[in-house]
């Protein structure tokens, strides 16, 4: 059983914007293209943090710049 998504990140990644879904432990759990309309439902009514160049997310975002990760927006969905 798949656990639910906890963190949506919408990241630069070589110049396409990414939106990249995490569960609580940071776990990659799927890739999507952040100018579908799913994106836009999902982050509804939510207030994303700018950055992920915290230590946490070292792991779950190594193949993204120290830029990309910089100017991510992160959000926390409701479980």
């Amino acid at each position: 059983m798949q656990k639910p998504a906890r963190y949506l990140i919408v990241i630069d990644a070589a110049g396409e914007m990414l939106a990249r879904m995490f569960d609580a432990q940071r776990k990659l759990l799927v890739d999507f293209d952040a100018s579908s309309s799913e994106v836009a439902v999902m982050t509804q009514g939510l207030v994303p943090t700018r950055g992920a160049d915290a230590a946490e997310w070292d792991a779950a975002l190594a193949g993204h710049s120290a830029r990309e990760r910089e100017q991510a927006e992160v959000y926390t969905l409701d479980l």
